[in-house]
């Protein structure tokens, strides 16, 4: 099935942004959504000027505000007249080692990276079964595989909690119109996730987001992009033992 109208939130920068251009080349219409309107504006200009005939409509949007997501969302839906997919993908890389003074950042990562994206699925989930249809895209990580220490913590915990929302959802619609994808992605070279990881391991923006893309498309309920070599790390990183594991914090 083709999904031609898609909303992004997060869509200002990084991989939201990355993924847009990537739809836009296929020729599908946007709703993107993010804080920075400005540089919301500026890609729906690059992308309609690239990709004539397609309709791109945008909003300021903080996710934190979570009685703006469901009025925003509505507005989208309403410009592109549907939507088909949501694609939740705002997220933040703060964090800070747990009782260090620093709870403000913990707390900040915990809301935006699972309450406000449990927001986000709410409003999409309300659309989508008005309509009866639709494709829910839940942008986790890799750090959800296994709970890391240090100053990580936060981050994989509220990563982690996005990822069992979506295999609670895949099962709560399994006999239903509505598709539910979680995406745990590795290191991607993007301004937050490039400084997680070693750089060895880092994929360039664009194979990460065509992988990315990719498993979107093919709508599997749960992947680890890019391929390689992150769905073996799916497969070690549970069974290493502690002392090993404390070395990523």
């Amino acid at each position: 099935m083709t999904r031609s109208k898609i909303l992004i939130t997060g869509a200002s920068a990084g991989l939201g942004a990355a993924m847009a251009r990537d739809f836009a080349a296929k020729g599908r219409d946007l709703a993107l959504c993010a804080r920075r309107v400005d540089a919301l504006e500026s890609l729906r200009d690059e992308l309609v000027a690239a990709h004539p005939g397609i309709e791109v409509a945008v909003r300021a949007l903080d996710v934190d505000d979570h009685a703006a997501v469901p009025r925003v969302f509505g507005e989208l839906r309403d410009e592109l007249g549907g939507l088909d997919r949501v694609i939740v993908n705002a997220g933040i890389g703060k964090g800070a080692v747990i009782g260090s003074g620093r709870a403000d950042a913990n707390l900040a990562t915990a809301t935006t990276n699972f309450v406000s994206a449990l927001a986000q699925t709410e409003a999409a989930l309300e659309i989508f079964r008005a309509q009866n249809s639709g494709h829910l895209v839940l942008v986790s990580s890799m750090s959800a595989v296994r709970g890391l220490p240090g100053k990580k913590a936060a981050y994989s915990a509220s990563k982690a909690g996005l990822a069992a929302l979506g295999e609670a959802l895949v099962v709560d619609l399994a006999k239903s119109p509505i598709a539910v994808t979680t995406l745990l992605p590795g290191f991607i070279a993007t301004d937050m996730a490039a400084k997680a990881g070693d750089a060895r391991m880092v994929a360039p923006l664009d194979k990460g987001v065509a992988a990315m893309v990719s498993a979107i498309e093919r709508e599997k309920t749960r992947a680890c992009v890019p391929g390689w070599p992150w769905r073996l790390i799916d497969l070690v990183l549970p069974r290493l033992p502690g002392s090993v594991v404390a070395r990523i914090g």
